[in-house]
């Protein structure tokens, strides 16, 4: 009798999206990984978005990590610190999905499964494929979000649901959109700067590209918080355009732009405004990245063995 076309573990790279490791199975793989990173470090991002609002009211300046955590619990209530939560449970599977399909789909066909050779262009193109196509479907939740962290927002939506009835009822569809062209602008070479310094600590730690949960935890924080910090200048303007709504100030509420958001925070801050929130920005990317890393590649190395389990048994 025929044998089946079964292709050893040793055949094929593990890093390499082998034959047997489905479109649908990296998709839950990538999904896992979402959620794990959102839900592990969302309080810290919830400080991040409070001490990037441009011109707080009086009651509302957060200065440091601890000082803001310690306020938002302590006059909000600890549940404070995972208000709009939901949203990102809801919108990061699929878009971590998308993500890391996107990212296998891109690196093969730029020829960045080889074994034994490092593609740093394969995986920085890779990496910025993979945001561009996750963002289109992420921006609307990650608006969500910001506009349930803000101060005021207990007061204004008891739910997901209700936030985004009342954005869309006031500010019509575009202001789920109107901070995407900025969210790529940091996320695109976020991303690039993240999957170049991943492969390549990866590869320099684990040249074999077997599975090992320390390579990818340690490659997915270093590569995380330098790509974080290098980014974080993009992330505030993209704060400031996705709570702009909220926002008492006339000027703020106009602000419809990337170029014009930047004039303003200078005008308003200088040149330090562009990076406010970096520390809580890093604390929040390096372990987050590290989960998402380590959830992804434990996810598919698992489904791997499933695969080659099934194709033994089937001999």
């Amino acid at each position: 009798m025929a044998q089946p076309n079964v292709v050893p573990e040793e055949d094929y790279d593990y890093e390499a999206l082998p034959p047997n490791f489905s479109l649908l199975q990296n998709m839950a793989a990538g999904a896992f990984a979402g959620i794990a990173e959102h839900c592990a470090m969302y309080p810290i991002d919830a400080v991040k978005t409070r001490m990037q609002i441009v011109n707080p009211s009086a009651g509302s300046v957060y200065s440091g990590v601890f000082q803001s955590t310690y306020k938002m619990a302590s006059t909000e209530g600890i549940l404070s610190l995972w208000r709009g939560m939901s949203s990102v449970i809801v919108g990061a599977g699929p878009a971590h999905a998308v993500y890391f399909a996107t990212y296998e789909a891109v690196k093969h066909v730029m020829g960045g499964n080889q074994a034994g050779v490092h593609h740093p262009l394969a995986a920085a193109t890779s990496g910025a494929c993979a945001t561009i196509a996750s963002d289109a479907l992420m921006n609307p939740f990650d608006v969500i979000k910001q506009r349930m962290q803000i101060a005021e927002s207990a007061k204004l939506y008891r739910s997901m649901t209700d936030c985004a009835k009342y954005v869309y009822k006031n500010e019509g569809i575009k202001a789920f959109y109107v901070s995407y062209p900025t969210t790529l602008s940091m996320t695109v070479p976020f991303t690039a700067l993240q999957f170049l310094a991943y492969e390549s600590i990866s590869t320099s730690m684990n040249p074999t590209k077997a599975y090992d949960p320390f390579t990818h935890c340690v490659a997915g924080a270093v590569a995380g918080g330098f790509a974080a910090a290098l980014t974080t200048p993009m992330d505030v303007i993209k704060t400031m355009l996705q709570t702009r709504g909220s926002a008492h100030d006339a000027e703020l509420r106009t602000v419809n732009g990337f170029m014009a958001g930047c004039r303003l925070l200078f005008k308003r801050e200088g040149a330090k405004g562009f990076f406010k929130g970096v520390q809580p920005r890093v604390l929040t990317t390096m372990p987050s990245t590290a989960i998402c890393w380590s959830a992804y590649e434990a996810s598919k190395a698992y489904f791997i063995r499933q695969n080659d389990s099934a194709s033994e048994s089937s001999t």
